[in-house]
């Protein structure tokens, strides 16, 4: 009997992931790997994107690169070294993200400024490289991590929620640009995710919460979606958070 084939729907398609070295970021790396992509990393930190990429060589061509994507020429060297590596993008995540947590008189102009430029100019200028390949090859997907914090409003979040409220009107505004040259552009808004990033109150790690995996499925679903159809946004959050 022969081996049973193993559906991999993404096979060949090369895939950005920012902050792709840990959390939810990582985890759709994982993701899009098993399902064939070839992936790209990158991270902030010295060395852990390599380190993220090389967990992923069992299954996948994979490739890390240290770049800030607060930094645009880091960016455009980034983008530019995957796609001579891999001779195309086909998929964009901005994942990467940062966030300082209190009042605004408390929180610092240098602490607003980095916030501003990792959550809202890095995904600007991971796009702005991006699109050009894609409308060029006629098609592409960028998938942009939100929040829930992008509609809610909360105290000591004032820079937080003023990134994600700006990466929400981003990414509305940039699938009304790009859906006639072949670009879906989605964003998914969570709400409390199982992983180290800083939030009110710290990690706490916890069952109730969600699991970056199951962000990594929604991104998956996304992607495999026919390509005449754009969901524009997802809302994802704990089905049974504690009381108050």
């Amino acid at each position: 009997m022969s081996e049973k084939t193993v559906e991999r729907p993404l096979s060949g398609r090369v895939a950005i992931i920012t902050g792709g070295t840990r959390g939810i970021g990582f985890a759709i790396a994982e993701r899009l790997a098993s399902e064939g992509a070839k992936i790209a990393i990158c991270g902030a930190k010295e060395g852990t994107a390599e380190q993220a990429s090389q967990r992923l060589a069992p299954m996948t061509e994979a490739y890390g690169e240290t770049a800030d994507v607060s930094n645009y020429a880091d960016v455009k060297r980034f983008v530019a070294n995957v796609k001579s590596r891999f001779g195309s993008v086909h998929i964009l995540i901005n994942n990467a993200g940062i966030g300082v947590f209190r009042p605004i008189s408390e929180l610092t102009p240098a602490e607003w400024d980095r916030m501003m430029a990792v959550n809202l100019s890095g995904a600007y200028y991971c796009s702005h490289e991006a699109l050009p390949i894609f409308r060029e090859q006629g098609e592409g997907d960028v998938i942009n991590i939100s929040s829930l914090a992008g509609r809610n409003p909360f105290a000591g979040g004032g820079g937080y929620n003023a990134s994600k409220f700006g990466m929400n009107g981003f990414s509305e505004a940039m699938m009304l640009d790009h859906r006639n040259d072949g670009v879906r552009v989605s964003y998914i808004m969570p709400g409390s995710v199982d992983t180290e990033f800083g939030g009110p109150g710290g990690k706490t790690s916890a069952n109730w919460k969600i699991a970056p995996e199951d962000i990594a499925d929604v991104v998956s679903t996304l992607l495999k979606m026919p390509r005449r159809t754009t969901v524009s946004r997802v809302e994802i959050r704990p089905s049974r958070p504690p009381s108050r």
